[in-house]
């Protein structure tokens, strides 16, 4: 059986705590159309730019559209895919691991096993998974779309600046009641988008982003996904020591 949340509360004008929009982040997969205005994007940005890079360079890029650029990414990806071969289109780098092991491996089933469950797409229905999965290319209904490039010449350190980036953006969003979705699937499109934003031969593109208001009535954005708990992840030492010493 799939895991459910309860459908989203109705949007607010109040902004939500640190702990709130952090325990309510999550991944959306269908938006509203309700438009997002630039100037509100570009507080989030702002607010996101304050997270931490080593030697405070800063390295993240972001290509913002929305309206007739937006759909025309989605429709020249879209058409690609329906010319084939799919495989022609790789990213530049590699996301997940060649050798999958535990636990890796199996949280990664469970969340496409959970998520196709809730849809009622069952093992070997390729052409609803299909569907299902183009819909990533659609920006999953959302009113903006971005995408996050670094410099080629930039080293591991870069790509973990822009990581904190990305998940400053993700909480700042939810923080104002708005949801998002990064999406590393429009990186294999990188010939293709580079093109339709002006992005220069010299930067990465690292994986695209949707930006809008969850649609509280879509089944998919019930998807819940667990965390390991703390002890799974974490290790203390010092602090028995700490507390004898106060004693």
């Amino acid at each position: 059986m799939s895991a459910e949340l309860p459908a989203p509360p109705a949007r607010s004008t109040s902004r939500l705590s640190t702990d709130e929009a952090l325990s309510t982040r999550r991944s959306v997969r269908a938006f509203l159309p309700r438009p997002v205005p630039r100037s509100e994007v570009e507080e989030l940005l702002a607010l996101a730019s304050r997270s931490p890079s080593g030697s405070n360079i800063q390295p993240w890029k972001v290509h913002v559209f929305s309206g007739a650029l937006k759909q025309r990414i989605t429709s020249t990806i879209l058409q690609a895919i329906d010319r084939g071969p799919r495989e022609q289109y790789q990213r530049e780098w590699n996301y997940y691991p060649v050798n999958w092991r535990e636990p890796y491996l199996g949280r990664r089933r469970k969340i496409g096993w959970d998520m196709y469950g809730l849809l009622g797409i069952g093992k070997g229905d390729f052409e609803r998974t299909e569907q299902q999965r183009r819909q990533n290319y659609e920006f999953f209904g959302a009113p903006v779309g971005m995408m996050f490039t670094l410099e080629e010449d930039l080293e591991i350190g870069s790509w973990l600046d822009l990581g904190i980036f990305i998940g400053s953006l993700t909480v700042a969003a939810r923080g104002r009641g708005l949801d998002t979705c990064p999406q590393a699937a429009f990186a294999d499109f990188h010939t293709l988008i580079r093109p339709m934003l002006g992005i220069p031969d010299n930067q990465i593109i690292i994986c695209g982003m949707a930006l809008g208001y969850a649609d509280p009535d879509a089944i998919i954005n019930r998807l819940a996904t667990e965390r390991a708990p703390v002890q799974q992840f974490a290790s203390f030492d010092g602090f028995e020591a700490d507390k004898e010493g106060a004693s």
